[in-house]
């Protein structure tokens, strides 16, 4: 069966972000043409992500060093198994979708955090004579992203790192195919907002039926 995670990075839902309001738009519209697809939504607010810390070092360094894992420190236990779940989950899905707004030309933290819960070694990339090499050959993935600005082209084109990062990230884990819908420009033109968010809740429908 093949298994869609839909990862989600927002605090407010769909009725105050134009991002889950796109995303949402898109997922429903993807259920209802994949119904015997497995959507499992990630919402990375609700979700415990640990930080790579002096445990998550610990625990690794023990592991590396042949101690078994019933010798790591309770915490280094916890964050150590949580990491790996997080990263199975992630290389065991087939398909995926983020959803972020652009918050001061990133994303928020949280996508962050999960990105280094997933990119490991030997896990999603490996070491190679040649340099690295990406893993997930036989994935696809697409970004909904919300900017108040325009960012597509432009003077402020070069300031989006969000989209960028995901981009420069999938290609490092070899994923073939990434792709972005982007709902631009509702803050700098307020008077347009809902013609904005209208557009981008269509070319999400259209997308879905393809994706």
């Amino acid at each position: 069966m093949t298994q869609v995670l839909y990862i989600t990075a927002h605090p407010n839902d769909e009725t105050q972000s134009y991002s889950m309001a796109t995303g949402k738009a898109f997922i429903n519209t993807y259920k209802e043409q994949n119904p015997d697809h497995e959507v499992v939504h990630i919402d990375l607010y609700q979700t415990d992500i640990p930080y790579i810390d002096v445990d998550v070092f610990n625990g690794w360094g023990k592991l590396r060093s042949g101690q078994d894992f019933d010798q790591l420190s309770a915490e280094e236990k916890t964050k150590v198994s949580r990491l790996s779940e997080l990263c199975e989950q992630f290389i065991s899905a087939d398909k995926y979708i983020f959803v972020t707004p652009l918050w001061n030309f990133s994303f928020p933290p949280l996508v962050k955090a999960y990105i280094d819960a997933i990119a490991v070694a030997g896990k999603t990339f490996k070491y190679t004579e040649e340099g690295p090499v990406g893993l997930l050959t036989d994935k696809k993935a697409l970004h909904i992203q919300a900017r108040g600005g325009i960012y597509s082209e432009g003077p402020a084109a070069q300031m989006e790192m969000g989209h960028r990062f995901l981009d420069v990230i999938m290609q490092f884990f070899g994923v073939p195919s990434f792709e972005g819908l982007f709902v631009e420009g509702h803050n700098a033109m307020p008077e347009k907002a809902e013609e904005i968010k209208a557009n981008a809740i269509a070319r999400a429908k259209d997308l879905a039926q393809t994706f």
